[in-house]
């Protein structure tokens, strides 16, 4: 009988430890200890739906939970490796990451994203510093540990010759375009758009003059050009085979243009039209390759075979280092565990807030 109240007390003490042990409802994940909590599940996931479309159902919206819980489980194992190794963004690392998202855009519209997204600018920053210090530590694990041999780059060459065929003359291009038109879609640096023939002109004059004194192409364009497509890449607009110049839609005041321009030469400005109306293109041929078979002792043969290389073995060892840090960190994943206890039924945890869709929708 002396030993009951000692039994008693031994019952008491695990009884509080499972206590302790035991998590709030909202809390999906623990991370080597740390709370993975549904409302940023949620917030996420309202990033990967669009709100106008077809609203998923529930299995969807509970199996994209789930893919986004994993997502946020792998970020934060490799968020505490990066600590570890002092590797963590740098206040001044977010500051400058901050203000390239934010340029392209008025402060009404990144405001209207941010709430769109149900983000504030903490919460931005906050994933910044997440993403830029996953990557300082991928860089540092994986990226520099690979290395392509010159034996390498020829197997592959030998091995894919048909690759390297070019079947036509291709041009390298890139441009800055100006239109007489206000758009609400432009995105260059400047937040710069011409909206009429005269500031359309002015543009264009200033671009050329700009141009003519040396200043630096690729910038030019992610300041000023209105492709929304390009300015962001210095106005790239990729290989273009001949046979494209000859596309309906491409006016043939460009193919002329291009085809007198010699590799690293810029154009004089170029008034096309499209069903959009009239437009002006500044035209840059950065390289032009002709038809036949391209040699491996070619530089940008080389270059192309080692990014290719690159590429692929960065997959690899990334797959494998995500694989070893997950396999090294304590997870319990109690939205997973909610899913199969279900058994087939929609657990809590299957109900999902979407935001409310405007009328019309």
């Amino acid at each position: 009988m002396a030993l009951l109240p000692l039994v008693a007390m031994a019952l008491a003490f695990t009884v509080g430890c499972n206590k302790q042990s035991q998590h709030a409802p909202d809390v999906w994940a623990v991370v080597n200890g740390k709370e993975i909590k549904r409302d940023e599940v949620d917030k996420y996931y309202r990033t990967r739906v669009n709100p106008e479309g077809q609203e998923p159902s529930q299995e969807e919206a509970l199996s994209l939970k789930l893919n986004v819980l994993d997502e946020l489980i792998i970020n934060e194992i490799l968020l505490e490796r990066a600590k570890k190794l002092n590797l963590e963004a740098s206040d001044g690392e977010v500051e400058d990451k901050f203000t390239e998202l934010r340029t392209p855009y008025t402060e009404d519209e990144f405001q209207r994203r941010l709430k769109d997204q149900g983000m504030s600018v903490d919460d931005l920053k906050l994933d910044l510093r997440r993403q830029l210090s996953i990557q300082k530590l991928l860089n540092r694990e994986v990226v520099a540990k690979i290395s392509i041999t010159d034996q390498e780059v020829t197997d592959f060459y030998n091995a894919n010759k048909a690759q390297f065929n070019v079947a036509e003359s291709t041009y390298h291009l890139a441009q800055i375009k100006v239109t007489p038109r206000k758009d609400p879609q432009i995105r260059n640096r400047k937040n710069n758009d011409a909206t009429n023939e005269a500031e359309a002109l002015r543009k264009i004059k200033m671009l050329t003059d700009r141009l003519n004194s040396g200043a630096d192409f690729a910038q030019l364009a992610m300041d000023y050009s209105e492709d929304m497509n390009t300015a962001s890449t210095g106005g790239d607009l990729g290989y273009v085979p001949e046979s494209g110049l000859n596309a309906p839609q491409v006016d043939p005041a460009l193919k002329r243009a291009v085809l007198s321009l010699k590799p690293g030469q810029v154009s004089q400005p170029v008034e096309a039209h499209d069903p959009a109306g009239i437009s002006y293109h500044i035209l840059k041929l950065i390289s032009r390759e002709s038809p036949g078979q391209r040699s491996l002792s070619e530089p940008q043969v080389q270059q192309n075979i080692r990014d290719t290389l690159r590429s692929r073995k960065e997959q690899l060892l990334r797959s494998a280092y995500l694989a070893i840090a997950r396999d090294e960190g304590r997870v319990t994943n109690y939205l997973a565990q909610q899913v199969i206890e279900a058994a087939g039924k929609l657990p809590d945890a299957a109900k999902t807030y979407m935001p409310p869709r405007s009328i019309g929708h």
